[in-house]
């Protein structure tokens, strides 16, 4: 006769939930020391910090906003959040990712080495990408795009081929379509 039942919990097979990337927009309080709190309540919990975005958005009222992207799953992101508006300050915070409303952006700088066939077809994959020239010698190319993230990942990958040297980026930044304030 065989037991059905598991000898103890750990014995329990646990579904594996797959991971999912998310961006949170959190208003918080300008004042000393509130980066170094959420960067170490993701510290503190093991979690990693895929992008982070941070500058004062508001002078009169004190406010900046930190824009930070994430991985996790479901229930990892909802604590995530969770811990994020349990800060004391923090104003606000939004996960853009859910938000049908939200717009993601990031802006690169891509430094491209070529000459010849090489530096032709790098001007014809930026010119498609829309990426701008903003500094150019006889042997290399910089170019700024802007955009969202999987597009610049895409631009990169093609730019390796055509002699890429360097790749700047700034994080993503985020803003909620329509007349609401976040």
């Amino acid at each position: 006769m065989t037991d059905t039942q598991p000898a103890s919990v750990y014995d329990l097979a646990h579904a594996e939930q797959e991971e999912s990337r998310a961006t949170f927009a959190v208003l918080v309080d300008n004042e000393p020391g509130v980066l170094h709190r959420v960067v170490g309540l993701f510290a503190a919990r093991g979690y990693n910090i895929d992008s982070l975005t941070v500058a004062e958005t508001d002078g009169s009222n004190h406010t900046s906003r930190i824009t930070i992207v994430t991985r996790g799953t479901p229930q990892v992101l909802s604590q995530i959040e969770a811990q994020l508006q349990k800060m004391v300050s923090t104003r606000h915070v939004q996960d853009v990712t859910r938000d049908p409303n939200g717009i993601e952006r990031e802006l690169a700088l891509v430094k491209v080495r070529g000459t010849g066939a090489e530096r032709v077809e790098a001007l014809r994959v930026s010119d498609i990408f829309r990426a701008k020239v903003v500094d150019t010698t006889h042997e290399s190319f910089v170019f700024e795009l802007t955009g969202a993230s999987s597009k610049i990942d895409k631009y990169v990958d093609l730019m390796r081929g055509l002699g890429l040297v360097e790749v700047s980026r700034t994080g993503v930044l985020s803003l909620q379509r329509g007349v609401e304030v976040f």
